[in-house]
């Protein structure tokens, strides 16, 4: 059986952003579009529910891929345990993009995990015969508003968005940009949902075309 979807969408934009490829090592780069994974932690920024579950499906790139040389002193837990004792950061290199704009696309549908969930999100879910359709209606609503479960990020923490809400009449999709492929990007970590164990998936292959790339389909998400 195939669980019922609600198509989402949303706009995003700002001055920096960092979709990392895990390859990259020590001074990550950027790949050229967010990943599938970005998407979906987006979208649960301003709405979050483990009670369904976001298949992101396309992004549109509203800007030119633009590259940039970033440096910060990093301060985080990755460093070695001598220097998180003697409190010394070290300088971080990382290729960003700059200037960006995106216009994200996803369907919600009920969450088959449910031994995972808890307890207060067991009892939403026995009070609507349709919870894709519930998250869809409060999503839109707290969109316009500007509201947020939590502040969206453009990757890395400290690139928050320039704006994010819904489609912009001024934004207009880079449909005549030349192709870019993509390899093998990175989709989830977290691949089985939540409160799942660590489970690295990836997809191969993509291209961004028309200014859009398109996240491959996985029967899994759709299927009973």
């Amino acid at each position: 059986m195939v669980r019922l979807s609600y198509p989402i969408a949303m706009e995003i934009a700002g001055n920096t952003a960092m979709w990392t490829r895990p390859d990259s090592g020590d001074c990550p780069v950027s790949y050229p579009a967010p990943t599938y994974s970005a998407v979906k932690a987006i979208f649960e920024s301003v709405l979050w529910g483990p009670d369904i579950e976001i298949i992101p499906t396309k992004v549109e790139l509203c800007t030119p891929i633009q590259y940039h040389s970033y440096c910060t002193n990093y301060g985080g837990p990755l460093r070695k345990p001598k220097d998180i004792k003697e409190g010394n950061n070290y300088q971080l290199y990382a290729t960003v993009l700059i200037d960006v704009c995106y216009r994200l696309y996803a369907e919600v549908v009920p969450n088959k995990e449910k031994s995972r969930l808890p307890e207060r999100a067991v009892q939403w879910d026995k009070k609507t015969t349709s919870p894709g359709h519930a998250y869809k209606n409060i999503f839109e609503r707290r969109l316009k508003r500007g509201q947020c479960y939590s502040i969206p990020t453009l990757g890395w923490k400290e690139f928050t968005p320039s704006y994010f809400g819904q489609f912009r009449e001024t934004t207009q999709v880079l449909s005549d940009a030349r192709p870019v492929i993509i390899p093998s990007m990175l989709r989830q970590v977290f691949s089985k949902g939540y409160a799942s164990s660590v489970s690295y998936v990836y997809d191969n292959d993509l291209v961004i075309q028309n200014g859009g790339l398109e996240y491959p389909k996985r029967s899994e998400n759709y299927a009973q």
